[in-house]
């Protein structure tokens, strides 16, 4: 099946999923692969099976090289251990899910193959070549742009929301969930890919350390019941991979950062440290 019939299909089973972006109304009909809202609007599926719902031109400085490079590195299993630890907190019950900022989409889909449990899941990012390489994966699986302030999504109708290294919209998190959806938030922490940090970065420069406690202490001010676990290891880095590694994160766009002096020395595994948040927004 091609992956614009593909797209229709989910869109077909799952229309009380979404909203119109334009007027907020609700989503009423698709056919010949246009969704159309009750007032009228409507948004045409890209021959790769995605839909734009952005309402104002979307800008990323995430490109094609960056995208692919973080694709293998996480398809070799860089965070296996984070999406074993988010698969943990989804409930036996769940069957909706919605991934906030899903990028090139391979955790999502890494996810939702280990979650059988789930029927249907959507991610969505501001980046269009990010959602492009996102429509490989299709098994229970749909993706579109989105805006994260102004989520194209019903109210009330998904059991998981999910948020990977992303911003996050609480507000629009509690509108979308169930009365008993689980949101699951995981943050880097300070030793996150800390060798890399320290290759880059001399001691005296800024971004040779890394705190993201005020991350964690608004979600907390949020959900100050949330269950909060943290989840590190060290990943084994193949020859070849370290240019892979270097090129998928930001680090390296630093002023002052020296990919060339880490390149030239480069790594033998790399460490993976993150705390991962679930709270139930609506109980």
């Amino acid at each position: 099946m091609k992956k614009i019939d593909y797209a229709q299909t989910f869109l077909e089973r799952t229309l009380n999923l979404f909203r119109c972006p334009s007027c907020q109304a609700e989503v009423v009909t698709v056919a010949n692969h246009t969704l159309t809202c009750v007032n009228g609007h409507t948004f045409d599926l890209s021959k790769k099976g995605t839909l734009y719902l952005f309402m104002k031109p979307a800008g990323t400085e995430y490109d094609g090289d960056m995208l692919a490079a973080r694709r293998r590195m996480l398809q070799r299993g860089l965070f296996d251990g984070i999406v074993q630890a988010m698969v943990q907190a989804i409930p036996e019950t769940a069957k909706t899910l919605l991934d906030v900022g899903c990028g090139e989409g391979t955790p999502l889909a890494k996810l939702v193959n280990l979650s059988p449990q789930l029927s249907s899941a959507i991610g969505f990012d501001i980046s269009k070549p990010g959602i492009a390489l996102a429509s490989d994966y299709q098994e229970r699986l749909f993706f579109c742009v989105a805006d994260l302030a102004n989520e194209p999504f019903a109210t009330g109708q998904f059991d998981v929301v999910t948020d990977l290294f992303s911003p996050s919209a609480y507000q629009e998190f509690e509108r979308v969930l169930t009365q008993s959806g689980t949101l699951i938030k995981v943050i880097p922490n300070a030793n996150y890919l800390g060798e890399l940090r320290r290759l880059l970065f001399g001691s005296d420069d800024p971004h040779h350390d890394y705190s993201n406690q005020r991350v964690l202490d608004l979600f907390l001010s949020h959900y100050p019941d949330a269950d909060v676990r943290q989840v590190a290891y060290t990943f084994p880095l193949q020859p070849g991979w370290f240019d892979d590694l270097l090129t998928m994160t930001p680090l390296h766009w630093g002023t002052n950062a020296d990919p060339t002096g880490a390149k030239s020395r480069g790594l033998s595994q790399i460490t993976v440290d993150v705390t991962v948040l679930v709270a139930r927004p609506n109980a």
